[in-house]
C-alpha cells in the first residue's frame, strides 16, 4: 500500500483552511467579550455586585468576579469564557478551577438541546453537567494552594492608578499575545483533526479504547461514539449518535450512560488546549473531568442495579423519538 501524497496534501490544506476560519471566528468572539470585560473591570462595575455573587463563588473557592467569566462560558462557550477570564487578573489556581468548571459546563443550552435530540433529556443533560462542574471543582480545590484571597489587584483596581489609554495598552498587549498563542494551537489542532477524519483513525482508535470503555462503565459498542464526541465535541458527536442509535446498536441504559460520560467529558483535544496559553497545568485540564465522568457513570449503574426503574417509553419509543 503506497502513501497517497495528494490525499495527505489535500487534508493538510483543508486543515489549514479550517484552522484559519476557526481562528477568525474565534477572534470575533474573543476580542469583543474581552473588551467588554475590560470596560466592566476598569469602571469598577463588576465589584458593585460582589455581594450578590460572593456566597456561591466562595463555595467554589473563587472570588465573586469569577462569576462573570463562568456565566459568559455557560451562555456563549469556551471562547467567550476564556476571553473574559484572561482579561481579569485571577491567580493561577483560580483560573484552574474556572477552566475545570467551563470545560464541563459551556455553551450549555445549545449542547443540551443536541443531547436531547440524540437520546438524553435536555433538562437532565443540563443538570448533570452543572452538577458535575460543581462536584469536580469541589473535589479539585483542596489539591490546589487556594489561599483565602480576593481577586488580585489589576484592571479592576487600576482605574484610579492608570489612565484609560494606559490600561487599554495593557489590555491590547495581553489580548494580542493570547491571540498569537491560540492561533498556533488552532492551526495545528485543525490539521490534526482533519488528518484523523481523512484516514478514519477514530474507528481504529475505538477498538484500542475497549479497556478504557470498561473502566468508564460504558458498553464497548459505544467506543466509537464516545471517541467521536471526545475528539470532535458534542455537536458533531451528537449527529453521529443519532444515526448510530437508529440502527439499534445500544440499549437505552447504555445510551444514557454514554451521554452522561460525553456530557462531562467531550472535546478533549480542542477545548483543553485553548487554556494552555494561560499557563494552566495539563493534568488539571484532562484528569479531573475523566474521574468525574467515571464516578457519575458508575454511580448511575449502581443505582440502576439497586433500584431498577421502568424504562420510560421503552427502547423502541426512544428510537422513534430519534427518527422524528
Amino acid at each position: 500500500m503506497t502513501f497517497d501524497h495528494a490525499k495527505f496534501a489535500n487534508s493538510l490544506r483543508a486543515g489549514l483552511l479550517k484552522g484559519w476560519q476557526a481562528f477568525v471566528w474565534l477572534l470575533k468572539i474573543l476580542v469583543p467579550i474581552s473588551f467588554l470585560t475590560f470596560l466592566l473591570a476598569y469602571s469598577g462595575w463588576l465589584h458593585k455586585i460582589d455581594f450578590l455573587l460572593a456566597p456561591l463563588m466562595n463555595l467554589l473557592s473563587l472570588p465573586a468576579a469569577a462569576a462573570f467569566p463562568l456565566l459568559v462560558g455557560l451562555l456563549t462557550g469556551i471562547y467567550g469564557g476564556i476571553a473574559a477570564m484572561a482579561t481579569l487578573p485571577f491567580t493561577q489556581e483560580q483560573m484552574t478551577l474556572m477552566a475545570i468548571f467551563m470545560l464541563t459546563s459551556h455553551n450549555l443550552f445549545q449542547e443540551s438541546i443536541i443531547q436531547g435530540r440524540s437520546g438524553l433529556n435536555g433538562w437532565t443533560a443540563t443538570l448533570v453537567r452543572l452538577g458535575a462542574s460543581i462536584f469536580t471543582v469541589l473535589i479539585t480545590a483542596p489539591f490546589l494552594n487556594m489561599a483565602p484571597e480576593t481577586l488580585a489587584s489589576g484592571l479592576s483596581a487600576g482605574a484610579s492608578d492608570q489612565s484609560l489609554f494606559a490600561a487599554l495598552q495593557v489590555w491590547f498587549g495581553q489580548i494580542f499575545l493570547l491571540g498569537c498563542k491560540i492561533f498556533l494551537i488552532i492551526m495545528l489542532l485543525m490539521v490534526l483533526l482533519e488528518l484523523m477524519k481523512t484516514y478514519h483513525l477514530i474507528r481504529y482508535l475505538s477498538v484500542i479504547m475497549n479497556p478504557l470503555m470498561r473502566l468508564m462503565g460504558l458498553n464497548r459498542q459505544a467506543g466509537f461514539l464516545w471517541l467521536t464526541a471526545a475528539v470532535f465535541g458534542l455537536a458533531y458527536g451528537g449527529a453521529i449518535i443519532v444515526e448510530e442509535v437508529k440502527l439499534g446498536q445500544l440499549e437505552d441504559a447504555d445510551l444514557r450512560k454514554l451521554h452522561l460520560s460525553i456530557g462531562i467529558n467531550h472535546s478533549l483535544i480542542e477545548d483543553p488546549v485553548l487554556f494552555l496559553p494561560l499557563g494552566i497545568g495539563p493534568f488539571w485540564l484532562w484528569v479531573p473531568r475523566l474521574i468525574t465522568a467515571i464516578i457519575f457513570v458508575w454511580s448511575y449503574t449502581l443505582l440502576r442495579k439497586r433500584k431498577p426503574s421502568p424504562n420510560i417509553g421503552g427502547r423502541d419509543a426512544g428510537q422513534k423519538r430519534l427518527r422524528k
